[in-house]
């Protein structure tokens, strides 16, 4: 994925798969110190969700920044590339 300005990263906004499966909220982001690079959001799982497949921390789970496929009114992820 190309560049994504941190403000188009608007915490709240809606997570969704590309099949349409609505994922959850982003709730935070986890970033490189020393290159700045997202790694991972960290997203309030729909409560409808199967998350036994993601890493978790606490109520959240990870997801990969590098399975985001589009942040428009919604961040857009690839849930193959998602999933541990």
């Amino acid at each position: 994925m190309s560049k994504v300005f941190a403000r188009n990263l608007l915490f709240n906004k809606q997570v969704m798969a590309t099949d349409g499966t609505e994922i959850g909220t982003l709730s935070n982001i986890v970033v490189e110190i020393k290159g700045g690079n997202i790694i991972d959001l960290m997203v309030t799982p729909n409560v409808n969700l199967d998350t036994s497949r993601y890493k978790k921390v606490d109520n959240y789970i990870l997801v990969p920044f590098d399975s985001v496929s589009a942040v428009k009114d919604y961040i857009i992820i690839d849930k193959m590339k998602a999933k541990e």
